[in-house]
């Protein structure tokens, strides 16, 4: 005679428990690959020469070996905030005439029957996967055709083309998701039709234009190789340029602590933007009609 023993956990119940242990893990390992690159820059910009130069590796630097000489030999060495300076005035320059040109163009592509739409939106499409560097050839003669080089106008306009393309189709998309009753109605109780767009239209997509804005002023802040080639007074440079030609005080040194500072510098206004706008980028991801 035989007896069968009951399980004394159900499976579904472990796989729970599993489940609860594995994945808080998992997002802690995550983040922590995510944020270790910026954790090592932050450390980095506090550390004394010393500590930077010590081996092994100080990872987490000891209160004696934290200073702010790091931030002050950038000061001394660079106008860094003329730098700050630039890389926002043609960030929000471009971002306002990406949005400018975009938000229309995207509303008239979504509410209006126009011929040949197809082929507009297609080669909207092809512009947005087309890799920015292998314009630089064309873009450097425009450049010298119009005597533009060491002017903001040698990045506000490359930048405000480059990030049009995309201004437009997620503006158009979030067009689309707007319900058309309401403008009808407008129409219906007299709305002139820019009235209506900047009465009724316009605050509706106030989540999709901070979204489309930011990133298109974190993609302009960030660009490189544009700014390293039209741009070459140093009071006129951005920061990613003005951070890649930190010097030392002999051509072998390599300054890892002002290069570390410049980066921290270069990344706290995009941080304090994001988290300025973290409401409206919410909105913006997740939802795109009204509903009534």
């Amino acid at each position: 005679m035989t007896t069968t023993v009951p399980e004394s956990q159900p499976r579904s119940a472990h796989q729970h428990g599993v489940r609860r242990i594995v994945l808080p893990v998992a997002v802690v390992l995550t983040v922590l690959f995510c944020l270790a690159p910026i954790l090592w820059q932050l450390l980095t910009s506090f550390k004394t020469d010393a500590a930077i130069a010590e081996i092994p590796n100080v990872y987490f630097p000891r209160p004696d070996q934290l200073t702010l000489d790091q931030y002050q030999k950038l000061f001394e060495r660079r106008p860094f905030f003329n730098y700050i300076f630039n890389s926002f005035l043609v960030s929000l320059a471009s971002t306002v005439l990406a949005l400018g040109i975009g938000a229309p163009a995207a509303y008239a592509l979504a509410r209006l029957k126009l011929q040949g739409e197809r082929i507009m939106l297609a080669a909207v499409l092809i512009v947005t996967l087309f890799p920015p560097i292998l314009l630089f050839l064309g873009l450097l003669d425009i450049v010298r055709y119009f005597n533009l080089g060491n002017n903001y106008l040698s990045l506000i306009i490359p930048y405000t083309a480059i990030n049009l393309p995309l201004t437009i189709l997620v503006m158009r998309s979030f067009f689309q998701q707007l319900p058309k009753d309401l403008e009808d109605a407008a129409r219906v109780d007299g709305y002139s039709t820019p009235r209506m767009l900047l009465d009724i239209v316009l605050p509706m997509t106030i989540p999709a234009l901070a979204t489309t804005g930011i990133l298109t002023f974190i993609s302009a802040w960030n660009e490189f190789i544009f700014a390293l080639t039209f741009i070459t007074r140093e009071d006129l440079k951005t920061v990613p340029v003005a951070g890649a030609q930190l010097g030392g005080a002999s051509p072998f040194e390599i300054p890892f602590g002002p290069i570390a500072a410049a980066t921290v510098l270069g990344t706290i206004p995009l941080v304090l933007l994001v988290l300025f706008f973290q409401r409206r980028i919410v909105q913006g991801l997740t939802s795109g009609a009204v509903k009534g």
